[in-house]
């Protein structure tokens, strides 16, 4: 890992935090929860350090076992993705005052495309690195698993909030399942673009260059 990415893992844990308020403040306003500007400002801040001790962990780590340092990333990625997906549903559901049934699995499918194509442009150049421009095959191929785990992300949120979640709060049931169906998806997409995604980017890259 170079300077540059622990810059990078910075700025991330930074969005992090940024998006993480707009959830936040949707449960809180349920629960008579105020969140502050110090308070919003120690969180934004605390996301920041928190990415960039995780990555510096990892990168040790990583001396040992190399993935760790593309999981890293990854993960950092992911993280981001998983509150701006949320953002999205809370919005979606704040905006409308739909929580459940048919439209809650349209807005956790739409979150879910907005947090995929930010996870496109992040994983594409940062964590994987291919190092080659976008092109309509890579993303097409990435489209295709991106939609099957937009499928399995919506399905796994739509079961939880009807099961697990259907005595809760909207807020809190809101967002219990978008973290949930988070899990789900987590690795069938790291799997899937390692080794199919960004993996025949590099290797055409590596092609080129021997």
């Amino acid at each position: 890992m170079t300077k540059k990415d622990f810059i990078i893992v910075s700025v991330v844990g930074f969005l992090i935090g940024l998006f993480a308020l707009f959830p936040i403040r949707n449960i809180g306003a349920e629960r008579g929860f105020s969140l502050t500007i110090p308070l919003s400002a120690a969180i934004v801040l605390g996301c920041a350090v928190f990415a960039l001790v995780a990555l510096s962990v990892l990168h040790i780590l990583s001396k040992r076992m190399p993935v760790f340092e593309k999981f890293g990333k990854f993960a950092a990625v992911g993280t981001l993705n998983t509150v701006l997906d949320l953002s999205v549903l809370n919005a979606l559901t704040l905006l409308t005052g739909f929580s459940a049934g048919i439209a809650f699995f349209g807005f956790k499918a739409v979150s879910f495309v907005c947090a995929t194509t930010n996870s496109y442009f992040w994983n594409k150049f940062w964590t994987f690195g291919s190092g080659m421009p976008v092109s309509a095959k890579e993303y097409l191929r990435f489209g295709f698993f991106t939609l099957l785990g937009a499928l399995l992300n919506a399905s796994v949120a739509s079961l939880v909030r009807v099961t697990i979640a259907a005595d809760l709060p909207s807020g809190l049931a809101v967002n219990i399942s978008g973290l949930i169906s988070v899990a789900a998806s987590f690795l069938f997409n790291f799997f899937m673009y390692k080794n199919i995604v960004f993996k025949k980017a590099a290797d055409s890259k590596n092609n080129s260059i021997s």
